[in-house]
């Protein structure tokens, strides 16, 4: 199974900026109600994935200084990132995918450029891989 079937694009996937404020990302994962987006660079290569838990202990560490009122006098890109989540390749296979989905609510899927093409959410999968196991109890059953 080719990865690009199960690619929600780009211009779907709310993202944010390396040069984007904390206020700004918060707002966006916000409106977006989501725990977690992906950060590209100016070129549009993904970076990482910043999640609320990156944002609050951020603001925890800074004993202080950052609050609600003034995060957008701070930058994106001086938040720690606590959880590495990896990119999969537009052409990696579907095993690749699933162990990455496995510890990641979302895989970013990168070009052979590293540039962001989207993401596959592990709902998506689960769905894939539920219509294999409902193929074997049918099977096993008859």
């Amino acid at each position: 199974m080719n990865i690009a079937f199960f690619l929600l694009p780009k211009q779907e996937v709310a993202c944010v900026t390396a040069d984007a404020t904390l206020r700004q990302t918060l707002e966006r994962m916000e409106y977006h109600r989501f725990t977690a987006v992906p950060i590209l660079d100016k070129e549009g290569r993904y970076i990482g994935t910043v999640t609320e838990g990156d944002l609050l202990w951020h603001m925890k560490d800074s004993e202080g200084k950052i609050t609600f009122e003034n995060a957008s006098k701070f930058m994106l890109k001086d938040v720690p990132l606590r959880v590495k989540i990896k990119p999969v390749s537009i052409d990696a296979n579907m095993e690749d995918l699933i162990n990455l989905a496995k510890m990641q609510n979302f895989v970013p899927v990168v070009d052979d450029m590293e540039r962001f093409i989207g993401i596959v959410r592990r709902s998506q999968i689960i769905e894939y891989c539920e219509k294999f196991v409902s193929k074997e109890s049918f099977n096993t059953s008859s």
